[in-house]
C-alpha cells in the first residue's frame, strides 16, 4: 500500500492493468485516510445521500450494483467539488424475509418457531444475522462505494430502535395511531398482515358461479354471482343497488343462506354494480374489503370463517377443518346436489398475492394497529406540488400523486416475531392499553401486563431512515447539518413502499422534506429486453463480473447504459467493451508516462509555450467536455456523461491527439517538445479527474504515477471549464483535417492497401481557405494517412487512375496503380465465399421451425444478428472488389 503520494510518482507503469491487485490496494488506502468520512463543517456546504438499506442478510445483485454505482458517481463528484459529502450506509432488518429464512431452517430440522418459543427463535434469528449480516457491505466495498462506513447503521440498532419507539408513541399520543378490527391483507403462509402495496396482483382465469338464494316465506328466489363460493359461509346480507328497479321489492326482505340456513337482510347500497352478474351481490363483511365497508354502513354482523392458515373454522359448520380450496369444492358439490347453481362462467380477474412468498392473499378480519394517513399525506403531497422535492424523471411524480391522493390507512402491525415489537401493553386486570417509551413494570391497578406480540411493518422503521440515522430524536449537530438530504437514488418499485413514507414521516417529525430530489432508476434487463431471473437463466452476477473484468468495467458499463427514464439493457459483451476502454486508458497513460521523462508541470510557464493546432484543439475540446460533463451530471444523465467521456478519451485523445503529438515529442525543438508534454499531461490529468467518479480504481492508480499535487484523486478538485481555452477556429480547422485524413484512410482500406505501404496523395481544395490549411498542416495528413507525400493541386489530369473521395470541401485522390492487387483480389474472393457458406448455415437454422420454437429468444436474436452482419460484410467486400478490379 502506498505510504505517501510520491510512492508511485515517476515509477514505471506495468504493461498490463491488474484490477484485482489495484482495487484492493487503493480501497484500503482510501479507508485508512478516512476520505469518505464526513463531519459537520460550517465552512463547507453539505451534500448528503442515505443509502437505500439492503437486506442485512442479502447479497449483491445487479439492482444493487446499478443503484449504488449511480449514488457513488454523484457522491464522488460532489466530494471533488468541495462539498462536505456524507453517503450514509446501512442495512435493513427485513423482518419477513429474514424470519422466513430461519423458519425454513427450523422446518428442515423438524421443528418450528412455536415449538421452540419466541426467545429461542429470536436467538436463532440473531445468530443468522451475525453469521450472514454485513456480507453485502463487503460486496459494496468491492464495487468501490465511497460510503462513510464509520456511520454505518442498522434499522434495529439501538439508536434506530429508540427513534422507532419515539415515533410510535408520538403518533399514538396525537391520535394518529389507533387499533381496531379491520379487513387486512392476510398471508396464510407468512401468517401476517401485509399492506396494500405489498400485494402483487396477477390476472388469472377463474370462474363465476351463479348461486340461488331463497327469500324467506315467499317461495321467491334469486341468483347471486360470486368468484368465491366458499366465502358464502360468512355471508350476513345480500345487497342490490337502490336505483335498480328490478330488485326494489326485495329490499327489506329476509334471505336464507343456502347450506347453513342463516337468515339475513336484503339491503340497498350504492356500491352495488347493477351490471355485475345478476345485479344482486352477497355481502361477506369479514372477507372482502368492500363488503366490510358496506357492513359498517349497515351495521351488519361480521363472521370470520377462517383460521389464520385459511382453514375453515367452527363458523363454517360442516365445512370446518377444510382449507379454503377444499371448502370451495365441497360447497360447490353440495350446491350442485341441491340444484342451487344456475350456471358457471369463465371469469378473468386480478388476484392478490403476497409479494414475498406469492401465496394468494386472504381478506381477513382481525385486530391490527393502523396509522391514520389523511392528515400525514396532505403535507407530503403539497411538498412535491410546490417543488420542495422533485422527481427525476418528472413522470414519476404522477405515480407518487396517484398513490398519495388515494391513500388508505396504513396497517403497521405484523404477526411476526423478528422486528420492532409494538410498544403497547395490555393489563389483564383492568383491560387498560399502555403505550410507552419505556417498558412499564406494572399497571396502575397493580394488574399484570402483557406486551403486544406483534412487530411493526419493516417500512415503519425504514420510513425514518433519513433522520433516525442522523441521531434523531436527540438534538445533535449531524441532524442540523446533514438534514434534509440532497438526493435519494431509488428504484421505481419502492416509491410507494418507501419514498412516500419517508416523505410524510420526515415532514411530520422534522418539519422539512427528507430529500430535495428523488432520482428514480430503472429495471435492468438482458440484451434482448427480458427481465433478468434465475428461471430464465439470464442473470449476470455482479461479483463474477468484478472477478473477471474488474469493478471499474462494471461501473462504467452500468453508467453508460443507465438512460434516464428507460429500462437498462445489459450484456457481458458491453462489460467486455468497458474492459477494453480500461485497457485503452491504461495504454494511453503508459505512453504519456514514458514520454514525460523529467517533466515537471510546476516549472512550466504557459505563456512561453508554443501551442500547435492540435494542442489548441484538444485543450478547447477538454474545456468543452468539462462543461458538458457538468450539465449531464447535474441532470443525472450519466449515460450521456459516460458517452462523452468515452468519445473524448478514445477518439479525440487516444486516436488523434496522442498520435499527432508524437510529431513534436520526438522533435529536436525543445519548446515544441515541452509544449507537447505539458498538453499531454494536462489533458490526461484532467480527464482522469473527470473519469474518477465512474472508474475510481484505475484512475487513482494512473494519477498517482503522474506528476501531481495532493494525496489522492478522491479529494482532488473537480475540473473547472476554462473559457479562455475554447477555440472555435481550432476546432473547425482540426475537424476539416480529420475529415480529410479519415477519407484517405477509408480509401486505403477499400483498396486493401497494406499499412506499411505509403502512397503519394493528391488533394484539390474546393473551398476558400482549404489550400492554406492543408499546406500548413501537411505533416498531420502525411503522418496520419500514411502517405509518402502530399500534393496540393488545382485539379487532376487523369482522374480514372485514382481512387477518389470528397471530404470537407476537399477532393481527395489516391493512386490505384501503386501495387499489385491480385493477391488482395483473391483474398477478398475467398473471404466472400466463406461468408456466403456461413450465411447458408445461418439461413438454414433460422428456417427451421423446431429451432425457432425451442431455442431461447436471445439465441435466435444472436443468430439473426450474425446473418445480418455477414450479409453487410459481403456487401462491403464486393464494393472493395469492384474498386480493385476497376
Amino acid at each position: 500500500m502506498p505510504d505517501n503520494n510520491e510512492d508511485l510518482m515517476g515509477q514505471d507503469i506495468p504493461k498490463t492493468y491488474d484490477p484485482a491487485e489495484v482495487e484492493e490496494r487503493w480501497y484500503a488506502f482510501w479507508e485508512e485516510r478516512r476520505y469518505f468520512h464526513a463531519e459537520p463543517d460550517p465552512e463547507r456546504e453539505p451534500f448528503t445521500i442515505v443509502i437505500p438499506p439492503p437486506n442485512v442478510t442479502g447479497s449483491l445483485h445487479l439492482g444493487h450494483a446499478l443503484n449504488n454505482s449511480l449514488q457513488d458517481f454523484i457522491i464522488r463528484r460532489r466530494r471533488m467539488q468541495g462539498y462536505e459529502t456524507l453517503w450514509l450506509p446501512g442495512t435493513d432488518h427485513a423482518a419477513i424475509a429474514t424470519q422466513a429464512v430461519v423458519e425454513r431452517n427450523l422446518a428442515e430440522e423438524g421443528t418450528n418457531r412455536w415449538e421452540i418459543g419466541r426467545e429461542a427463535f429470536l436467538e436463532r434469528v440473531w445468530q443468522w444475522v451475525d453469521k450472514y449480516g454485513g456480507t453485502i457491505i463487503t460486496q459494496l466495498k468491492r464495487m468501490g462505494c465511497s460510503c462513510d462506513w464509520e456511520r454505518e447503521r442498522f434499522t434495529m440498532d439501538e439508536g434506530c430502535s429508540r427513534a422507532v419507539r419515539e415515533v410510535f408513541v408520538r403518533l399514538y399520543e396525537e391520535g394518529l395511531i389507533f387499533q381496531g378490527y379491520y379487513i387486512v391483507n392476510w398471508c396464510p403462509r407468512c401468517l401476517t398482515a401485509i399492506s396494500d402495496i405489498e400485494v402483487e396482483h396477477e390476472d388469472l382465469e377463474g370462474k363465476l358461479w351463479y348461486i340461488r338464494y331463497d327469500l324467506k316465506d315467499t317461495g321467491e328466489f334469486f341468483h347471486v354471482a360470486t368468484t368465491r363460493p366458499e366465502t358464502m359461509l360468512g355471508d350476513t346480507a345480500v345487497a342490490v343497488n337502490p336505483r335498480d328497479h328490478r330488485y326494489r321489492h326485495l329490499v327489506g326482505g329476509t334471505a336464507v343462506l343456502p347450506l347453513l340456513g342463516r337468515e339475513m337482510p336484503v339491503i340497498a347500497d350504492d356500491f352495488v354494480d347493477p351490471d355485475f352478474g345478476t345485479g344482486i351481490v352477497k355481502v361477506t363483511p369479514a372477507h372482502d374489503p368492500n363488503d366490510f365497508e358496506m357492513g359498517r354502513r349497515h351495521g351488519l354482523e361480521e363472521i370470520n370463517i377462517f383460521t389464520p392458515e385459511a382453514v375453515v373454522n367452527e363458523n363454517g359448520g360442516p365445512y370446518a377443518g377444510l382449507d379454503r380450496y377444499e371448502a370451495r369444492n365441497a360447497v360447490v358439490r353440495d350446491l350442485e346436489k341441491m340444484h342451487y347453481i344456475l350456471k358457471v362462467e369463465a371469469h378473468h380477474h386480478a388476484v392478490g398475492h403476497c409479494y414475498r412468498c406469492h401465496t394468494v392473499i386472504e381478506s381477513y378480519l382481525s385486530k391490527q394497529w393502523f396509522v391514520s394517513m389523511k392528515e400525514l399525506a396532505e403535507p407530503a403531497i403539497a411538498a412535491v406540488e410546490e417543488g420542495r422535492t422533485s422527481f427525476v424523471p418528472a413522470r414519476w411524480e404522477k405515480i407518487y400523486f396517484d398513490w398519495m391522493y388515494n391513500i388508505r390507512d396504513w396497517c403497521i402491525s405484523r404477526q411476526l416475531w423478528f422486528g420492532h415489537r409494538i410498544p403497547a401493553w395490555y393489563c389483564a386486570g383492568c383491560g387498560e392499553v399502555i403505550v410507552s417509551r419505556q417498558d412499564p413494570a406494572a399497571c396502575r391497578c397493580g394488574g399484570e401486563l402483557e406486551q403486544d406480540p406483534d412487530v411493526l411493518d419493516t417500512w415503519f422503521s425504514s420510513g425514518l431512515w433519513p433522520f433516525s440515522t442522523l441521531g434523531w430524536p436527540d438534538d445533535v449537530p449531524e441532524l442540523d447539518y446533514f438534514y434534509p438530504t440532497s438526493v435519494l437514488v431509488t428504484a421505481f418499485d419502492i416509491i410507494f413502499f418507501w419514498v412516500a413514507r419517508m416523505m410524510f414521516l420526515g415532514i411530520h417529525f422534522m418539519g422539512d422534506v427528507p430529500f430535495r430530489e428523488v432520482f428514480v432508476t430503472a429495471l435492468i434487463r438482458d440484451e434482448s429486453g427480458k427481465k433478468m431471473s434465475k428461471s430464465s437463466g439470464n442473470v449476470i452476477d455482479p461479483l463474477e463480473v468484478i472477478e473477471e473484468y474488474g469493478a471499474d468495467a462494471l461501473r462504467f458499463t452500468l453508467g453508460h447504459i443507465a438512460v434516464p427514464g428507460r429500462d437498462v439493457f445489459l450484456s457481458e459483451e458491453r462489460i467486455e467493451g468497458s474492459r477494453h476502454f480500461c485497457n485503452k486508458i491504461w495504454n494511453a497513460s503508459r505512453f504519456t508516462l514514458m514520454n514525460l521523462g523529467e517533466f515537471d508541470p510546476e516549472t512550466i510557464d504557459e505563456a512561453e509555450l508554443d501551442y500547435s493546432l492540435a494542442d489548441r484543439w484538444i485543450l478547447s475540446a477538454l474545456s468543452g467536455l468539462i462543461s458538458t460533463m457538468d450539465g449531464y451530471c447535474e441532470a443525472y444523465n450519466f449515460s450521456e456523461a459516460c458517452r462523452a467521456l468515452y468519445e473524448f478519451f478514445w477518439s479525440d485523445f487516444c486516436d488523434w491527439y496522442v498520435e499527432l503529438c508524437k510529431l513534436r515529442l520526438y522533435a529536436e525543438d525543445v519548446t515544441a517538445k515541452r509544449t507537447a508534454q505539458f498538453v499531454l499531461w494536462t489533458v490526461l490529468e484532467q480527464a482522469l479527474r473527470l473519469l474518477h467518479p465512474f472508474m475510481p480504481f484505475i484512475t487513482e492508480e494512473i494519477w498517482q504515477r503522474l506528476p501531481h499535487a495532493g494525496e489522492s484523486l478522491v479529494v482532488a478538485p473537480w475540473p473547472w471549464p476554462r473559457p479562455e481555452l475554447i477555440d472555435a477556429r481550432a476546432e473547425e480547422e482540426m475537424g476539416i483535417l480529420q475529415e480529410v485524413i479519415t477519407c484517405m484512410r477509408r480509401l486505403r482500406s477499400e483498396m486493401g492497401v497494406r499499412p506499411n505501404v505509403r502512397l503519394a496523395g493528391l488533394v484539390v481544395p474546393l473551398e476558400d481557405g482549404r489550400e492554406a490549411l492543408l499546406g500548413e498542416h501537411e505533416d498531420y495528413i502525411v503522418s496520419q494517412a500514411r502517405l509518402e507525400s502530399l500534393e496540393i493541386a488545382p485539379g487532376v489530369e487523369d482522374p480514372t487512375s485514382y481512387a477518389r473521395g470528397l471530404a470537407a470541401g476537399v477532393e481527395i485522390f489516391l493512386p490505384l496503380a501503386t501495387q499489385d492487387f491480385s493477391e488482395e483480389v483473391d483474398r477478398i474472393k475467398r473471404e466472400i465465399a466463406r461468408l456466403e457458406e456461413e450465411c447458408k448455415r445461418f439461413q438454414a437454422k433460422l428456417s427451421n421451425d423446431q429451432f425457432l420454437s425451442k431455442a431461447p429468444g436471445e439465441v435466435v436474436h444472436k443468430e439473426r444478428r450474425k446473418l445480418a452482419d455477414n450479409r453487410l460484410k459481403i456487401e462491403k467486400l464486393r464494393e472493395q472488389l469492384n474498386l480493385l478490379a476497376g
